[in-house]
């Protein structure tokens, strides 16, 4: 990995942030203060500081679906992304897009859900058999 993505945005509760950051997607809770706090979001880092959360619309096409813009996520290995499916399904989350298939049998076949965290903001996780297909055309 070239670089890593940093991410700084808003929450209204702290320990919400952990319960689901940490909890649900298992992420590792790095240093924090009684107004912020990070997690290794697969490797990547996240700043969560209590504030307001940004304000997003689904504007974003995404085969017939429309989904909430901005948003941000992760592209994982497959089963990566089974498992992160498995924990989010099992935890009861909903889903703007479910767990599913697109391009299925086509380059950039891609694995994909959307939801939100408890805070309203938008996270799409991608799945790929291998990451040399995220750019395929």
């Amino acid at each position: 990995m070239p670089a890593l993505f940093h991410l700084a945005f808003h929450v209204t509760d702290l320990d919400a942030a952990r319960r689901f950051y940490g909890g649900v997607l298992g992420c590792r809770e790095g240093r924090s203060t009684d107004t912020w706090v990070d997690f290794d979001f697969e490797g990547h880092q996240l700043s969560l500081h209590l504030g307001e959360p940004f304000r997003t619309t689904r504007t974003g096409r995404v085969g017939d679906q429309l989904v909430p813009m901005p948003h941000f996520g992760l592209v994982l290995e497959l089963p990566a992304w089974q498992a992160m499916a498995q924990r989010l399904e099992a935890a009861g989350t909903e889903f703007v897009l479910q767990p599913q298939v697109r391009y299925r049998g086509e380059p950039g076949e891609q694995w994909t859900m959307f939801f939100f965290d408890p805070f309203g903001n938008p996270i799409e996780v991608k799945g790929f058999r291998s990451l040399d297909g995220l750019y395929a055309t």
